[in-house]
């Protein structure tokens, strides 16, 4: 299979893709694309074929994204590929392209979906944990049940409407948990995540949760939001922050979790929804 990745050794994301293409035997082409920015009808290629916005493959860390105002609503997409081409830093990395598709692979578990063959074997990121998958599953998964049940976590409403709900696995199929949320617009409340006893302590539920939010952020979510009566350290750490209930908009706050099924001394956190 014909695979190039737009890559920035300096990113570890961007590395650990690379490293992931190889272990899947694929002989990617390489371009650092600091060194070698495409061209406008490239870039507008690439941007294009990854289906998402031209603001949506802006990167803001580590770029003069505010400096140079790229907040600005009013922006057209001429004007923000303008300066993608002025200061290449501004595209998000890496870009992964195959025969199954485009793709921003953020986080670099997002690579597994443009692979015709996962490697079956485990594989940790440079930061140690593992790579994980995703697979949509149903509200009324005998699986999912039994761990909510077993965490004390709510599963009453799990098979009301608007709420998607995964099971994560390692390349190698080591089941590691489950995570869902309930889509509001461009909000998502975040639920029932867990993450299996034995793979407590290793870094993976972070991961995990990047990964589902990529899951919500594929569906049109910007905004995520929660609530947790034991578990703040693990998403702040995630880059939530706790907020007051009043800054929630209203669709979050008449969710079932938000009015019956957690206690009203549970904290909410929130963040934005960025790659």
């Amino acid at each position: 299979m014909s695979v190039t990745i737009y890559h920035n050794p300096d990113c570890g994301t961007s590395r650990n893709v690379l490293a992931l293409l190889r272990e899947a035997g694929e002989n990617p082409h390489v371009i650092e694309y600091l060194k070698t920015p495409p061209d406008r009808a490239t870039l507008e290629r690439l941007i294009a074929d990854t289906g998402m916005a031209v603001r949506d493959v802006l990167r803001i860390k580590g770029t003069p994204y505010k400096e140079l105002g790229l907040e600005d609503p009013a922006l057209s997409d001429v004007q923000l590929i303008d300066a993608m081409l002025a200061h290449p830093i501004l595209v998000n990395r890496p870009i992964v392209v195959t025969s199954r598709g485009t793709r921003l692979c953020r986080p670099s578990d997002a690579v597994t979906d443009l692979l015709d063959h996962v490697p079956g074997h485990e594989m940790l990121k440079e930061e140690g944990a593992p790579f994980i998958v995703a697979r949509a599953i149903a509200g009324n998964d005998t699986g999912l049940a039994n761990a909510l049940r077993s965490a004390d976590l709510p599963r009453s409403d799990l098979n009301e409407p608007g709420r998607s709900f995964f099971t994560f696995s390692t390349l190698a199929g080591s089941h590691v948990g489950y995570g869902g949320f309930e889509q509001c617009g461009s909000d998502v409340l975040v639920r029932s995540v867990i993450v299996e006893p034995h793979h407590r302590g290793k870094g993976i539920g972070r991961n995990l949760i990047a990964v589902l939010l990529r899951e919500a952020f594929d569906a049109g979510a910007r905004t995520a939001w929660l609530l947790t009566t034991g578990a703040t350290a693990l998403f702040e750490k995630a880059g939530f922050k706790p907020v007051t209930r009043d800054a929630a908009p209203a669709a979050i706050l008449a969710t079932r979790q938000a009015t019956d099924l957690c206690p009203a001394t549970a904290t909410l956190l929130s963040r934005t929804i960025t790659l």
